[in-house]
């Protein structure tokens, strides 16, 4: 009825008037960057399933967290694969082991830099399980003291921040009293609070060579189908101790960014993951897609849900063009 007085066009027509009302912006101060550390000295080796993203070993980290900081981006998630795996994961909290010593390293060498740390059993242990195995199940009691000791052994090494993201229930609060009580009172946990059994992790496990042996994940990681349970998960988080709650995966889970954007005042990460990352690839390899504006596109999307924090192996990429 307001036509022709009103004309949404007129503020479309030219990219001064476009930014000018833009509401929704993207900095790579927003963006942290996944990082996969491998054993061995002057190591760089590309991720097949993942064209761009590279394991690296603890001495090609610098270089590498250096040209994040010349970006904007300036905070890197930790993935280790370790030199050997056990039924228990021992080398996640091993005080030299591959995670702890890439820490010290960039510590070391990039002080400016935030360092997360993922806090998992699955690239560590032979069966490939985010726990300890117990007659073929995860135990989630006991999974939760070696959690512990895992975020423990991180925050020694340096890290600023560390990331559950097994899903057993009750991980937070068991991470939370052993920082505490060892006085790493001052290192947040991002929780990944919401996180999804997902067929887009298939390159991850690809490049942290962390794919089940038998059996899946279902078991502990959300059904696909549940959203109202997703505000259960994040609320145990929030009464746990947990200072950012994350959902993984992405983009098909914006409804779910969306409504704990709404519910909570907690800072909201989200992780687009390797399926995400890698379809985009794939598709503007064979020419299908225009890869950086489907790349801005999709990022862009995220923080529009209500995403205040991005884990995206995007982050180098999107960096230059903003």
């Amino acid at each position: 009825m307001l036509f022709p007085d009103y004309r949404p066009r007129r503020l479309r027509r030219n990219e001064n008037l476009r930014a000018l009302i833009r509401e929704t912006a993207l900095a790579p101060s927003q963006l942290i960057y996944p990082l996969f550390v491998m054993p061995g000295k002057g190591k760089r080796e590309e991720v097949s399933s993942m064209p761009g993203v590279f394991r690296l070993s603890v001495d090609r980290l610098a270089a590498e967290a250096k040209e994040c900081l010349s970006l904007g981006v300036n905070s890197v998630i930790l993935f280790g694969l370790p030199e050997k795996k056990d039924r228990v994961g021992s080398g996640a909290h091993a005080g030299d082991g591959i995670v702890q010593r890439a820490i010290k390293e960039l510590k070391n060498k990039a002080p400016d830099l935030t360092v997360i740390t993922d806090v998992c059993l699955c690239e560590y242990t032979s069966h490939g399980h985010c726990g300890i195995l117990l007659e073929k199940q995860v135990d989630n009691d006991a999974t939760l003291e070696v959690l512990a000791r895992i975020a423990l052994s991180h925050a020694q090494a340096g890290a600023d921040l560390v990331a559950p993201s097994d899903m057993m229930d009750g991980r937070v609060a068991a991470i939370r009293e052993a920082l505490d009580e060892n006085n790493f009172d001052q290192v947040a946990i991002m929780s990944y609070a919401v996180k999804y059994a997902s067929a887009f992790y298939g390159p991850f496990r690809d490049a942290a060579d962390c794919a089940p042996q038998e059996g899946d994940r279902r078991a502990y990681q959300m059904d696909p189908a549940n959203s109202r349970e997703a505000l259960r998960e994040a609320t145990l988080d929030v009464e746990e101790g947990a200072d950012i709650l994350m959902v993984k995966p992405a983009l098909a889970y914006l409804d779910i960014i969306k409504m704990l954007r709404d519910e909570f005042d907690h800072p909201i990460a989200a992780y687009q993951v390797s399926g995400e990352y890698a379809m985009i690839k794939a598709a503007a390899a064979n020419g299908w897609l225009d890869e950086k504006r489907v790349m801005a596109e999709s990022l862009l999307s995220i923080r529009r849900a209500g995403a205040d924090i991005i884990l995206t192996y995007f982050a180098k990429e999107m960096a230059k063009l903003l």
